[in-house]
């Protein structure tokens, strides 16, 4: 699986608009992992609406997907139970802004610094190294 590492990484971020895209519509990820060398993505969408809105980031990426299996589905009690789930939000970062003091104002906890972090990857290589006027993906908890 570590060789796997590097490639999930480089189609992760490859793939990152998409994984954003899913984690804002409210699709419920199922799985994310590499599968013969492509980026395998499954999910319950709440609408066919949703679905296509994947499917059209999809191609904007990558018109031919070459690299990537997708298999979305919809599940039209996730539209209800989407209500319930607050969505991810965006902050921008300001000056002597940290991930810590950001998790801390968002989540009340300076430990969940790499939450926000993670859910950046496209953006940002380090956790230690956000700059004011950042726009950041706070992801719901």
């Amino acid at each position: 699986m570590a060789d796997n590492d590097p490639r999930f990484n480089e189609l992760k971020q490859k793939y990152a608009s998409v994984l954003r895209t899913i984690e804002q519509t409210g699709v419920r990820l199922q799985n994310l992992h590499v599968e013969n060398n492509k980026l395998f993505i499954r999910g319950e969408a709440p609408s066919q609406q949703v679905k296509n809105q994947i499917w059209d980031q999809i191609k904007l990426v990558d018109p031919g997907f070459s690299d990537l299996t997708a298999d979305i589905t919809v599940d039209p009690n996730a539209a209800q139970q989407q209500a319930a789930v607050p969505q991810a939000q965006t902050y921008t970062v300001q000056a002597g802004d940290s991930l810590s003091k950001i998790a801390k104002h968002f989540y009340n906890d300076a430990n969940a610094y790499m939450d926000i972090f993670n859910a950046n990857r496209d953006k940002l290589s380090d956790p230690n190294k956000i700059s004011p006027g950042q726009e950041l993906v706070i992801p719901s908890r």
